[in-house]
């Protein structure tokens, strides 16, 4: 094989990797676009039905696609009005049909019991293409915490 061909197969796998970034840059712009619409149709569309989750809001870990509809209905329903969802720091990378990303985002919103939220979380993606389409496998999110209260941290910023 000469250097021409060798050349356009990386650019080839190039191509795909960016292509498989950007749709996976998509499925995070749909995820913030769900939240601040409370809409759980598209975030339920981007997960694998046996999808593992790791959420700031309880329950410690859930397991499959249905598992956490409910949870995320009942956060929705727990603010008075939007909410306000801000990616920052945005990380992808993709080989193949494996991908992950990660950011910090900040959400915004007061709650219907009228307490004021602002708080940056952390968030992993774990993500497979499947049929096609890019779905969530692994959903990690998390806040920093005081190793002398067990409290966590919810006003630090980036």
């Amino acid at each position: 094989m000469d250097n021409v061909e060798k050349g356009d197969q990386m650019d080839n796998v190039g191509r795909e990797r960016n292509g498989a970034e950007e749709e996976l840059r998509q499925l995070v712009l749909e995820r913030v676009e769900a939240v601040r619409t409370k809409d759980p149709v598209p975030l339920d569309a981007r997960q694998a039905e046996d999808v593992v989750t790791f959420e700031v809001i309880p329950s410690l870990v859930s397991r499959g696609k249905d598992m956490g509809r409910g949870a995320t209905r009942q956060w929705f329903d727990s603010y008075n009005g939007p909410i306000g969802y801000e990616v920052r720091d945005r990380e992808i990378v993709a080989e193949g049909d494996v991908g992950f990303c990660w950011f910090v985002y900040h959400v915004t919103g007061t709650t219907v019991a009228g307490t004021e939220v602002s708080m940056w979380v952390r968030a992993t993606l774990g993500c497979r293409r499947i049929g096609g389409r890019w779905v969530i496998v692994h959903d990690h999110e998390s806040v920093p915490f005081d190793p002398e209260t067990g409290e966590a941290i919810i006003g630090l910023a980036p």
